[in-house]
Parts: structure tokens; sequence; C-alpha cells
């Protein structure tokens, strides 16, 4: 059997008795997969009772779910209303030429994912980037160049 369909199989079954537990379901396949892929849903679908197109439609909706793998590094800038007053659009285009990569997208070798996010929670310290697992506040294009050098990827 595929690894990756087993794998979804047994994150759908622990949360498959929780009254709203596909949303819990997705988390956990992302967070084993590091996206969501085309395969899972028709598992997803069965698991929940749901047709393939509702639960297509939760992995559409919701700007966190991954459709494809990511890149090796995830860059994060949030784009949420306190980040947006202080900046963050500025610095989304400044990434998006930095990194060679639009916004939503994987640059062509892989190394790299530009992702805008609604709220990384540190709405009083914005604009807020997250590169990987690690949050950022403050961040400004430069100081942006110096923490993508040090993840290797120098403008």
């Amino acid at each position: 059997m595929n690894d990756t369909l087993e794998t979804v199989r047994n994150l759908a079954g622990r949360h498959a008795a929780t009254p709203g537990g596909l949303l819990p379901a997705l988390h956990a396949v992302q967070d084993a997969l590091g996206h969501v892929p085309d395969e899972a849903v028709p598992v997803l679908a069965q698991a929940f009772n749901r047709s393939r197109a509702e639960v297509h439609g939760v992995i559409s909706y919701y700007h966190h779910f991954r459709r494809t793998p990511p890149g090796r590094t995830v860059v994060q800038v949030c784009a949420a209303e306190a980040c947006l007053a202080c900046g963050s659009e500025a610095l989304l285009v400044h990434a998006e030429r930095s990194l060679g990569c639009s916004r939503h997208g994987t640059r062509e070798d892989g190394a790299v994912t530009l992702e805008p996010v609604y709220c990384l929670g540190l709405c009083a310290s914005s604009p807020a980037v997250q590169i990987n697992d690690r949050l950022h506040a403050r961040v400004t294009p430069e100081r942006l160049d110096l923490l993508l050098a040090g993840e290797g990827h120098a403008p």
C-alpha cells in the first residue's frame, strides 16, 4: 500500500470520531507530509463521510493548507491588518524580488516557498515573518535579507 495513503488513513482515523475532526486531520496530514496531496482527498472524504468537493473546499478555503510540497525553506510574511499597516506589503514585494518567486509559489529549484499568511500573532511587533518554524518581529526589507542570507538564500 502507498505509504502516503496509509499515513493519511491513520491520521484521519485519529480524528474521525471528533466533531469537526476534518480540520485537525488536515493539519495532521500537512504536518506529517508537508502538504495535503490530491490523493489524500478521497481518503479524507470517506473517513469523514463528506464528498470530495467538500474536502477540497476546506483545503482551498484555508490559506494555510498546501496542495503541493513546499520548498526546503518556507518564508511566510504576515499580510493581516496590523502588519499591513506597518509595511508588510512592501516586505512581500521585496521578498518576491529577492527570492525569485511569487506569492503562493515555490522557486523552480525547490529551495524556497513564499507565502502571505494572515496573522502570525506578533501584531504588536509588526511586520512579522516566519522562516520555517522561526518567528521574526519588526522585519524590514534589510533585515529580511539578513535572515534569508542565514538560511542560504541571500538576494
